[in-house]
């Protein structure tokens, strides 16, 4: 007796949850990779595509066929073939009908298949018809010729054919998208024409290069005619490499005074770009436009309109900016990533990927010719027995007539094979004539010379590529077309300035002592006479243009800047710049500035200390501000003062106690940010009690207001001489009861 104890199976596995997670995932990232969402280099379809074509050609649904429901279609492909989702199959279904989508559309569907504006609004299956286009041919022309390998289905009571005999190169004509697990493929659609005149050029010149190739396959070929402006350079690249981008831009005319967008780049919705469009417009960022609709059509299924606000504006420049800011110009990204011969995903150049597509074309084509050379040999076999059977008919018909087993007897008396004598006992009788002999010799040449052509063709590696060439041009010939994409060297968009989309209109910007903004269209306007909010009041305020920038200064001598057109209007109390910036806690805005990049302002503080800088300097887009004048404990920020330009510019200074310096800009030197140099002398003895009021800068010809409570004294050019010193110094004592400054202008 055995005392060899044997393990119990209880119906499950015990391993470790590490291992089964491990081993789990990697199947499912296999499956994704090979059975879902990469192509195979042969056939260039998916899985689902594959069974969809062949579930097609199953029910007859040929070109010429009558249409069928294509819930038909997608009830076979789930229940024989891919069993998965309805809908999913159905979506991969119509997208291969959409002609806006494929390149070469497989199928021809018949009802709402979606349309460009939205691919995805088609009809039910219910509703809608199909049947594959003549191009379909292409894939299962050779599908019952021995050309391909059969698999079970997913329950085993069917075969599918693990690919299909594609005459073509149908990865490059139609391209596809997928992403996997780990890795994702993205192929463009490409000319029939050029492909094929590329698969030439290699069976010609095995050793020619991807740039030899890329002069017959220029570039991608997309449903539309928006034009393609990616640099050859960048092309070539991209085939050389098997992967990059391509971008591709709309094209468009000008009728009259309108601008017509005639075509978009593939799969871009007219709608979307028109709502890009138009959120542009109604956040005036596109001052140029006044209107724009949509006019497409059946005769023009592109026509977008967009209609300028005068002639005067610039329609090359216009476009650039929508190209830059819409998806008028889109980008794609290519990654040849597919499943090669050896059923491993991999990035292919050009020219692997067309050197590995005839490697698997030589070997369907010469698996079709040994298919038909056995059915050839098997045919002249059977007319061998036949006509055996022919020069010998007496004897034949006696042996079957008085013979129990007449096939024994007939393959004994005159030695034919088991096939022979069946071919020879199902024949009808009424086929039994003189005539049907001449039919046999006559066909057994026929067979004899088919034969010799088809063993020539397999022995010979240049009679095999020359058939496959043919066979390539032929269907060039039947299925290509013109390209539909134009190839077009093109700068790249740029998008316009801010300033350059608002009109320059002048606006005067007033600054409220609690920090509150607002832009009141025009220079006539009284910032004082404006409503403030309860216990606000005006601090200071400038005169500008929409189209130039704002800076405002904070007590801490930081910088922050904005553009003027973008403050609030002054229909209310406009909002708080503490909403756009970020200065720090116990700051507050003291005041502010506008002009041109290079106008030249005086920064100064209340210690007498300031310098001359540039205006760009100024602007920052920092909203935590831009450190631009330092101050000492107790100093106040001034309102900058601009310089004229002119030559006999004189820089006036006040101080609380009256005294007033006037001397040229020329002593103040110019800076970028700093403390600055001292402009006007306070005794150290009264620097607690006494200030700088203002600064301000007048030109030759202009002349100063002395503001004092609401008396106003006015100092002509001449009259400022009394006042002319060095810079650093005292300056003069304004008369008698003129010494309490509130504030200096220039008129």
């Amino acid at each position: 007796m055995n005392d060899t104890v044997r393990p119990v199976f209880h119906g499950f596995e015990q391993i470790p949850l590490r291992e089964y997670a491990e081993r789990a995932y990697l199947d499912y990232s296999m499956y994704v990779v090979l059975d879902r969402a990469l192509p195979f280099i042969g056939d260039g379809l998916k899985p689902v595509q594959r069974r969809i074509i062949y579930a097609m050609s199953e029910l007859g649904l040929g070109a010429a066929a009558k249409p069928k429901k294509s819930a038909r279609t997608v009830g076979d492909v789930i229940g024989k073939y891919h069993p998965h989702g309805d809908s999913a199959c159905y979506e991969a279904m119509v997208l291969m009908a959409q002609p806006f989508s494929y390149r070469y559309p497989l199928i021809d569907g018949q009802g709402n298949f979606g349309s460009s504006d939205d691919p995805k609004s088609f009809a039910a299956m219910r509703y809608t018809e199909s049947k594959m286009t003549p191009i379909a041919e292409m894939l299962l022309g050779e599908l019952g010729h021995g050309t391909v390998d059969w698999t079970p289905n997913f329950d085993g009571t069917l075969e599918e054919p693990s690919w299909l005999p594609a005459r073509l190169p149908h990865l490059l004509l139609n391209g596809t998208t997928g992403i996997a697990v780990g890795m994702a493929t993205d192929v463009p659609p490409h000319n029939l024409n050029e492909v094929v005149s590329a698969c030439v050029r290699l069976l010609e010149d095995p050793d020619a290069s991807v740039r030899d190739l890329c002069e017959h396959v220029r570039g991608p070929d997309y449903p539309t005619t928006a034009e393609i402006i990616t640099p050859a350079s960048d092309l070539l690249t991209l085939y050389e490499t098997g992967s990059g981008a391509i971008r591709a831009r709309a094209t468009w005319t000008r009728e009259a005074h309108n601008i017509v967008v005639t075509a978009l780049p593939h799969q871009v919705s007219p709608s979307k770009v028109i709502e890009q469009i138009a959120a542009q417009m109604r956040a005036k960022k596109l001052p140029w436009l006044e209107d724009i609709r949509d006019e497409s059509d059946h005769a023009n299924p592109t026509r977008i309109v967009m209609v300028p606000r005068s002639n005067r504006v610039d329609a090359d420049q216009l476009m650039g900016h929508l190209f830059a800011t819409t998806d008028l110009e889109r980008s794609y990204r290519a990654n040849f990533n597919v499943i090669g011969l050896d059923g491993r995903p991999q990035v292919k150049n050009l020219k692997m990927l067309l050197s590995e597509w005839l490697e698997f074309r030589f070997a369907t084509v010469t698996r079709r010719l040994q298919h038909r050379l056995e059915k050839v040999e098997r045919r002249l076999h059977l007319l061998e027995g036949l006509l055996v059977a022919f020069l010998n008919l007496d004897e034949v018909i006696r042996i079957i007539r008085s013979e129990d087993e007449p096939k024994p007897a007939l393959i004994a008396r005159f030695g034919l094979s088991e096939d022979q004598a069946d071919y020879i006992l199902e024949t009808r009788l009424r086929q039994l004539a003189r005539l049907e002999e001449m039919k046999i010799r006559g066909e057994q040449d026929e067979l004899a010379t088919e034969r010799d052509r088809i063993t020539a063709t397999l022995g010979s590696n240049a009679k095999l590529k020359k058939l496959v060439k043919d066979e390539l041009l032929a269907d060039a010939k039947k299925y290509g077309d013109a390209r539909r994409s134009p190839l077009v060297a093109r700068g790249a968009a740029q998008a316009l300035a801010e300033t350059d989309l608002v009109p320059s209109e002048p606006v005067t910007i007033a600054l409220s002592a609690k920090g509150w903004v607002r832009a009141a269209k025009g220079h006539d306007v009284d910032p004082a006479g404006l409503s403030y909010r309860d216990g606000d009041q005006l601090l200071a305020a400038v005169r500008g243009r929409s189209t130039q920038a704002v800076v405002f200064l904070d007590s801490n001598g930081r910088s922050y800047s904005t553009i003027a057109h973008s403050l609030p209007s002054a229909r209310g109390n406009g909002e708080p710049l503490t909403g756009r910036f970020s200065p720090a806690p116990g700051a507050s805005f003291a005041a502010l500035a506008s002009g041109e990049p290079d106008a030249r302002f005086v920064l100064a503080s209340s210690q007498g200390h300031g310098f001359v800088t540039r205006f760009e300097n100024l602007v920052g887009r920092q909203k935590a501000g831009k450190a631009m004048l330092s101050l000492a404990e107790g100093a106040q920020v001034l309102q900058p003062a601009q310089l004229p330009g002119g030559t006999d510019d004189r820089i006036v200074a006040v101080t609380s106690a009256g005294h007033l310096l006037a001397f040229p800009v020329s002593e103040l030197p110019e800076l970028e940010r700093g403390k600055g140099n001292k402009i006007i002398e306070i005794p150290k003895a009264k620097r607690g009690t006494e200030r700088v009021v203002a600064v301000v800068v007048v030109g030759s010809g202009q002349t100063l207001q002395v503001k004092s409570g609401a008396r106003t004294m006015s100092l002509s050019w001449r009259d400022l001489e009394s006042y002319l010193g060095v810079r650093a110094s005292r300056g003069g004592l304004l008369p008698r009861g003129w010494q309490k400054v509130d504030g200096l202008s220039v008129e």
